[in-house]
């Protein structure tokens, strides 16, 4: 049995991530006698599962590449939550490129990182080439249609804090495409904003702006919330006030968009204007996990992506991954809360 809650999140908008940084994911280890813990502030001894999910008592809510690759390569985790936040997924070209449409990405050089040490860690490999397929797709086209040029990348990347600081680098490509090494790259989130307005870089696939949520899949969207199997048997109430926190977190949020952008700015290690480029001013209204048909219909196609495209170990069931009791529990907890105040 473990003594310690530990936790993990990826630097995007995360219920999670403001529960913890309101404070309300230590109280949660303290009412249960649990030491918390959070991998980005830990050693790199520690910090590494965040990719594999191998920590007892770990909860993980971040990007679904990680989480799929740790369960299919036989990691013990359940998953019991999902949300879905766009992020300003899109295709940039060079300030000068003719590109204007989906169709235009014909015959390109588009950038895709190479492969990192291990699957789950080559996540920047397939959000690129994701993104790609969904913006070649709109324009009736596939990767068969472009010539890949591979990017070099940190075969090891870190998710500690300190070391995230000193890097800042969630853009992948942005310098070969400046020199002219590719045409086009896949971008996401808010420093790639930032990137993108610093150099001139021009939108040419705006991958949001499509109604299609199945060409919007990607790595976090949806993001999954998932739990170490052991932690779910040895101390499910743990698991369920840590929902019932996020749910809390997320009804918070709803209310209090500039406190949310503060968090982000923080998470994201991002400016203000970067996180109102990626997120818009709808975002904050809509970080309540769940678990409903649509959500896990699209983690299903993101699964069957990373499958055929060598990300995943082995194939697996989906819905025998998920673990639907903690959640529901969690939200009866909430709804009570709100009827007694």
């Amino acid at each position: 049995m473990t003594d310690t809650l530990w936790y993990t999140r990826c630097p995007v908008p995360t219920a999670s991530g403001l529960a913890h940084s309101l404070g309300w994911l230590g109280e949660t280890a303290q009412r249960s006698g649990l030491t918390f813990g959070v991998l980005q502030d830990a050693g790199p001894e520690l910090a590494g599962f965040h990719f594999d999910h191998g920590l007892p008592g770990l909860v993980r809510e971040g990007g679904n590449v990680p989480a799929l690759a740790a369960r299919a390569a036989g990691s013990p985790t359940r998953l019991i939550g999902l949300t879905w936040i766009d992020e300003s997924q899109a295709i940039l070209v060079g300030p000068d490129s003719p590109v204007a449409t989906p169709a235009d990405l014909a015959g390109l050089r588009i950038g895709i990182p190479a492969w990192a040490q291990d699957q789950a860690r080559s996540f920047p490999r397939a959000m690129a080439l994701h993104g790609f397929a969904g913006a070649l797709r709109l324009g009736g086209l596939t990767l068969a249609d472009v010539t890949v040029v591979e990017l070099a990348v940190e075969r090891d990347p870190q998710v500690r804090t300190d070391v995230q600081q000193r890097a800042r680098r969630v853009t992948w490509g942005a310098e070969e495409l400046l020199r002219g090494e590719v045409d086009a790259i896949y971008v996401k989130g808010a420093r790639a904003q930032e990137v993108a307005a610093e150099h001139g870089l021009r939108v040419a696939v705006d991958l949001d702006a499509t109604d299609t949520k199945r060409l919007r899949v990607n790595n976090g969207t949806p993001r999954p919330i998932t739990v170490h199997q052991q932690l779910l048997d040895t101390r499910p109430e743990v698991v369920i006030d840590f929902l019932a926190q996020s749910l809390r977190a997320a009804d918070w949020a709803a209310d209090n968009l500039d406190g949310v952008r503060a968090v982000l700015q923080r998470e994201t290690l991002s400016g203000p204007e970067g996180v109102v480029a990626a997120y818009g001013d709808g975002f904050h209204r809509g970080l309540h996990p769940g678990l409903d048909d649509e959500r896990l219909e699209l983690l299903g196609v993101q699964k069957q992506f990373l499958y055929t495209h060598g990300f995943l170990a082995a194939d697996f069931d989906l819905e025998s991954w998920v673990a639907p009791e903690p959640l529901a529990r969690a939200r009866e907890l909430v709804a009570a809360g709100r009827a007694a105040a």
